[in-house]
């Protein structure tokens, strides 16, 4: 671990206080273009919530509404769109025929059906494997895309396994929203697709008079990819305010918390939660310089609290399921409890901060909101 992180064992909590001036490259321009032309295109709402703000004793508290992206109940959709743009787009340039391919991947849920809804559209096929555990409206909602289904009797580990193998055949390709060393391209260009996100959060916030930026950003993170694209956002501004960026997860699958805690990317044995999309055992490879150098702080939270989170969203008008709720939840046990001053300074939050949280999907995703991020 290192000598600039702290682990409090009374939370699943780590802070690192040099990632703020950690650097890396930005994700292309062209990007927000690219979904601004796309015929659904619409800046997902930015909501202000002055209740949380002064439960939590900041200033201003905002939750970026995922609810209803590009026709679909999560912000999927913008990587899936890139990564599949760009797929085509290359094969085309490599004089490969354009005949129609069948695009597979695996799933918690929004991630499967984001690429089955591309595949469609764009008049391609799509074969979609989803872990054990994913509640069956999830699948059926991936079906009603026209895609091929397999379920597996297993993690969501072993359904990318799975889905890599089947991707060897012809006339496919795989797009999955996760890394390993051979495969980082096409998850890089999923990764870019996200910061879309990033960029309306910043005209959104310029509209409501926080000229600056948000001064944290809170992310659910599962495989870190969304995580990947924030990190990668602000971490490439070579000058101006660096806000404090905050990943959350289930306790039962805390696989980024723990990487960072013993300082290399690890696997661990995920349980059951209903954080389903968040139930990932193993870090993204291309993820994983991201967040360990520009992540400045982890937190694992509990169902419950996740539950109780998603119940006070929907009571101030937020659509959103355990996932999304997620930040919520974290940012609260970080800022309340024993110890939470300390935490509070290690992020550098104080009664006029203004706090972005990350609300990744909606209750219409599916019931045990699955998101797989």
């Amino acid at each position: 671990m290192s000598e600039n992180a702290s682990f409090l064992p009374a939370l699943p909590w780590l802070a690192r206080p040099s990632a703020r001036t950690w650097r890396c490259a930005p994700a292309p321009v062209e990007v927000q273009g690219f979904h601004a032309a796309l015929p659904d295109y619409a800046p997902t709402p930015l909501i202000e919530l002055p209740s949380l703000a002064a439960e939590l004793g900041i200033g201003r508290v905002f939750v970026k509404d995922e609810s209803c992206r590009l026709g679909l109940p999560a912000f999927k959709a913008l990587g899936a769109s890139w990564a599949v743009h760009r797929t085509l787009a290359e094969r085309a340039a490599n004089g490969m025929e354009a005949g129609p391919l069948t695009l597979v991947t695996a799933t918690d849920g929004n991630h499967g059906r984001a690429v089955a809804r591309t595949a469609r559209l764009l008049g391609q096929q799509a074969h979609v494997f989803v872990p054990q555990g994913v509640h069956p409206q999830a699948a059926a909602a991936i079906l009603a895309e026209e895609a091929k289904v397999t379920e597996v009797p297993g993690p969501y580990d072993e359904a990318v396994r799975l889905a890599a193998e089947a991707a060897a055949a012809p006339d496919t390709v795989l797009v999955q929203d996760t890394a390993w060393p051979g495969y980082e391209r096409i998850p890089g260009w999923i990764v870019e697709g996200y910061s879309t996100l990033c960029t309306e959060i910043d005209e959104q916030l310029t509209a409501e008079g926080a000229v600056e930026g948000p001064d944290l950003v809170a992310i659910p993170v599962g495989v870190g990819s969304l995580a990947q694209a924030v990190v990668a956002h602000y971490r490439s501004r070579l000058s101006g305010w660096a806000p404090a960026l905050l990943s959350v997860e289930p306790q039962a699958a805390a696989c980024v918390l723990e990487s960072l805690r013993l300082g290399e990317p690890v696997g661990v044995t995920t349980g059951e939660t209903t954080m389903a999309g968040l139930n990932c055992g193993t870090p993204s490879s291309i993820a994983w310089p991201y967040l360990q150098g520009g992540l400045d702080a982890a937190v694992a939270i509990a169902d419950a609290d996740s539950a109780r989170a998603a119940g006070d969203l929907a009571a101030l008008g937020v659509s959103s399921g355990p996932c999304g709720a997620a930040p919520l939840a974290g940012l609260r046990a970080v800022l309340t409890g024993a110890g939470a001053e300390k935490r509070r300074t290690a992020l550098g939050l104080d009664a006029v901060s203004v706090v972005v949280l990350l609300s990744t999907e909606g209750t219409a995703a599916n019931p045990h909101s699955v998101i797989d991020h």
